[in-house]
């Protein structure tokens, strides 16, 4: 897709120390002293207007004439010209160092020739101007606007460049007194303020559009009382950038949460990125700063400009943007949804079956590498049905929330709520979901709470002090990634992460959340030598602040989102992870509360054994059983994931032993293995068809090996067919799945046989009914096994066997039912013979 380009793109923060105004607090600015015109205030709203940027030029006299009522005005300024916009270029490139002239030795107002009906406004006061002109006054609303006063109402505008303003009303055109450094003022001998426009003149253009500074806060009390609490469970409904109509005015509405701010304006590609006539108004206590500005609609560019608490200035992406740019471009952009969901069947179905008790296959995809180059809605015309022919259940998206470095995988983001923009705008996103679901594929997303990266320009130090990362610069390190860690202590930030985990769920239609690094956010000892980390306030390792995060995520995930569940990347044996919030277990804690977590364990061990030589096997046959000792201790995923196929440890196939067709037969029979051990099922794109090479995110999968013109192509091609095939069985086999959480669902036929590097047990569903799996790791040929079988059945057929001819296998196979013979083995009283085909599984089940 072709990114929408900027007619001006964001420049470097300046960096200016305009003179402190005395009594103004960094933390939070106390008002400042009223001027003589609020003094003589009555009533009325405050008032400001949006146009392009100009270089000055002389103003003419200022006049009032009085017209007829004009017709509706528009509500939508119209584009500046070509000839403004480049003028208007020149001026905002020397903007910042005016503006820092101007802070540092605020001048003098100077007076234009009063017009009929136009008297003077009383000035501003000095401390006033200079704040204002700094970008450092909190409430200008107060200041800018129309006021009405003793003797009429008095206007005040700020628009830097611009030659004159003037005043439209019903009956009324009143050019306002030009006051320098960008300001107008007048006041007119009114009873009360009207409904009013500006028409902003520079050399070559006029523009008509409502003053922002005459709107009420369209932020309500409710909103910022839940923000300050750090309970807004909708958080992005409440900040960010919002189209909207405000007092019958169609605009955006700008929110952004900065408590240490000294002042906040907006800048965007709609004022060419000089924020000087945006400044906002801070909201009261919360530390929330408010914007409406009129005519701004869905596409414009947009920052913030933030006056640290030194007075140096920073220019800061949205923390809530619903869309950015895509990068290396890192403005945030006005969005709305507007997406006509089409999957009420599946939503209305998906919590029909609690996950642990429904089969769960997943495929796990980046999104820009699996087919590089496509969009979201390419993506989903060929990704639904690639995933349904394989049979798999859900797709699991590595993240997919905006980051500015690929090489991370989108694991250091910078957009927490905002769609990566490289395929495609956040409505095309829910369109590749919408098609997932009508496939009946269900939809995971990795979500990365741990930590986000250091970029000026977003996160860190956001508003010039530690506010999303802890304030302790050792907590605030993660040792591993170079990042920044959340300060989960802190409600605004606990509810920012909640809220985010909420509305990828609710406006994204989210199946569930995969939760990256919980082990890295548990322990505050993590990755860290002695001396580097504080314990708590019990004198222990655990991160009180995380444990209660993860517990109130989860709790409001799964409140609010019914059939929705979380997975936990979780490397430890931290106690109770899928254990329920309110249980408290022997260490004290109640549960995380996650649904799922990945079996890392079972991942190394089971990939340990079969990296060996299988003449070697014997000595590592507990690494394959071991997981059968804690399978009950929570609620496991067997994940094949990303993380094994890069870096040097090879891909799936790459890992195994012996010559290529070895490779392949224990690619297969792990596989198949695999899927009949107890948990949810994990496989990274391209291990698959047995691709030999790592994952690169630069080109993706190797498509090539199954084009039919590649010799090997039915090697690979077979893998592939039995990995559908794994899939079919499974999803239609209930004991393989019905009980994956509960001991009941297993039990072991043979898992001593080391000699032989056989495994075998039995899988049980609901209602008690069987199913045999029998993995042999070793390249030859055993004629005549034995194996003990539970009661009941009169025969078994062999449903699958990995050494099939289709799947690239010798082929060795038990055709004919197995009958069990009253020769009592491995505890049972029957037992049957079959064949065991050199590095294979093979899965029985009552004829």
């Amino acid at each position: 897709m072709t990114a929408r380009k900027p007619s001006r793109k964001a420049p470097a923060p300046a960096t200016s120390t305009p003179e402190a105004t005395p009594g103004a607090s960094a933390a939070a600015p106390a008002p400042a002293a009223a001027s003589a015109e609020q003094a003589d205030a009555v009533a009325g709203p405050a008032t400001g207007t949006l146009g392009p940027l100009e270089a000055s030029a002389p103003a003419p006299e200022p006049v009032t004439t009085p017209m007829p009522a004009p017709d509706a005005a528009p509500s939508v300024a119209p584009t500046p010209s070509p000839a403004a916009a480049s003028t208007s270029a020149a001026a905002s490139a020397s903007a910042p160092v005016k503006q820092a002239k101007r802070a540092a030795a605020p001048p003098r107002p100077r007076r234009a020739g009063g017009g009929q009906g136009v008297r003077p406004a009383r000035p501003l006061d000095d401390g006033d101007r200079a704040r204002l002109l700094a970008g450092e006054h909190h409430a200008p609303h107060d200041l800018l606007g129309a006021h009405q006063i003793r003797g009429g109402v008095a206007f005040r505008v700020l628009r830097p460049f611009a030659r004159t303003v003037t005043v439209l009303a019903k009956g009324l055109r009143a050019q306002l007194h030009d006051d320098g450094d960008g300001f107008f003022s007048g006041l007119l001998p009114m009873p009360a303020v009207p409904e009013y426009q500006l028409l902003v003149g520079y050399p070559d253009n006029e523009i008509e559009i409502h003053d922002p500074y005459r709107f009420l806060p369209a932020l309500g009390d409710l909103d910022l009382h839940l923000i300050g609490e750090g309970r807004h469970e909708e958080l992005w409904t409440a900040l960010g950038a919002r189209p909207m109509e405000h007092q019958g005015v169609t605009g955006t509405r700008f929110t952004v949460w900065a408590p240490n701010a000294r002042g906040v304006r907006v800048s965007g590609d709609f004022n060419y990125w000089d924020g000087t006539g945006f400044p906002m108004r801070s909201l009261g206590s919360t530390g929330v700063w408010e914007l409406f500005l009129p005519a701004i609609g869905e596409g414009a560019l947009y920052k913030f400009d933030i006056c640290r608490p030194d007075g140096t200035h920073t220019l800061r992406a949205d923390p809530m943007a619903r869309q950015a740019e895509v990068p290396p471009a890192n403005a945030s952009v006005v969005t709305a949804a507007h997406h006509v969901w089409r999957d009420q069947e599946w939503m209305a179905r998906r919590g029909d079956v609690p996950v642990h008790e429904a089969p769960l296959s997943v495929y796990e995809v980046h999104l820009p590498s699996w087919r590089p180059g496509l969009t979201y809605r390419q993506l989903a015309e060929q990704l639904p049905a690639y995933v349904r022919d394989l049979g798999f259940t859900h797709v699991e998206l590595m993240p997919v929330s905006e980051h500015p470095f690929g090489g991370s995988w989108g694991y250091q983001v910078t957009g927490f709520y905002a769609p990566t923009s490289r395929m495609g705008p956040p409505d095309d996103f829910r369109f590749l979901v919408d098609a997932l679901h009508r496939a009946g594929i269900g939809v995971l997303v990795d979500w990365v709470p741990a930590h986000f990266p250091r970029d000026e320009w977003a996160l860190a130090e956001f508003d010039g002090r530690p506010l999303y990362e802890h304030s302790d610069p050792q907590r605030a390190a993660h040792p591993d990634w170079g990042t920044l860690e959340f300060d989960y202590g802190r409600t605004e930030v606990r509810n920012f992460l909640v809220s985010n985990a909420t509305y990828w769920c609710e406006e994204f239609h989210i199946d569930g959340l995969r939760v990256d690094a919980v082990a890295s956010m548990l322990y505050l000892d993590y990755s860290r030598e002695e001396g580097e980390w504080s314990p708590n306030e019990h004198g222990g390792r655990e991160n009180l602040d995380a444990v209660a995060f993860l517990q109130e995520m989860n709790a409001t995930v799964y409140r609010r989102s019914p059939g929705v569940v979380t997975i936990a990347e979780e490397s430890t044996a931290w106690d109770g992870v899928t254990r329920a919030t309110h249980h408290v277990g022997p260490g004290g804690f109640g549960g995380l509360g996650f649904g799922l977590k990945w079996n890392m364990g079972w991942m190394h061990d089971s990939l340990e054994y079969v990296s060996k030589e299988p003449v070697h096997r014997k000595y590592h046959h507990n690494e394959m059983t071991f997981s059968m000792v804690y399978a009950y201790s929570e609620n496991y995923v067997l994940p094949i994931s990303h993380d094994e196929v890069v870096h040097g440890k090879r891909s799936l196939v790459s890992k195994m032993p012996g010559d290529w067709w070895q490779q392949r037969a224990n690619h297969r029979a792990y596989l198949g293995f695999m899927w009949a051990h107890p948990g949810k099922k994990l496989l990274f794109m391209g291990q698959e068809f047995a691709q030999g090479a790592e994952w690169s995110e630069g080109h993706g999968p190797d498509w090539w090996l199954l084009d039919p013109s590649y010799a090997a192509e039915s090697d690979h091609r077979g893998v592939r067919t039995l990995v559908s095939d794994l899939n079919t069985v499974y999803g239609s086999t209930p004991s393989l799945w019905q009980r994956d959480t509960v001991p009941e669902g297993f039990a072991w036929v043979e898992g001593h046989a080391a000699e032989d590097n056989v495994f075998a047990f039995v899988r049980y569903d609901g209602d008690g009914s069987p199913l045999i799996a029998v993995s042999h790791f070793s390249p030859v040929v055993r004629h005549d096994y034995r194996i003990g079988v539970p009661d009941g059945p009169a025969s078994w057929v062999e449903v699958l066997n990995t050494d099939a001819g289709r799947y690239g296998g010798g082929d060795v196979r038990n055709e004919e039912p197995l009958k069990p013979e009253a020769v009592p083995f491995h505890g049972r009283e029957a037992s049957v013979t079959l064949t065991l085909p050199p590095l294979a599984t093979v899965w029985l089940r009552p004829a």
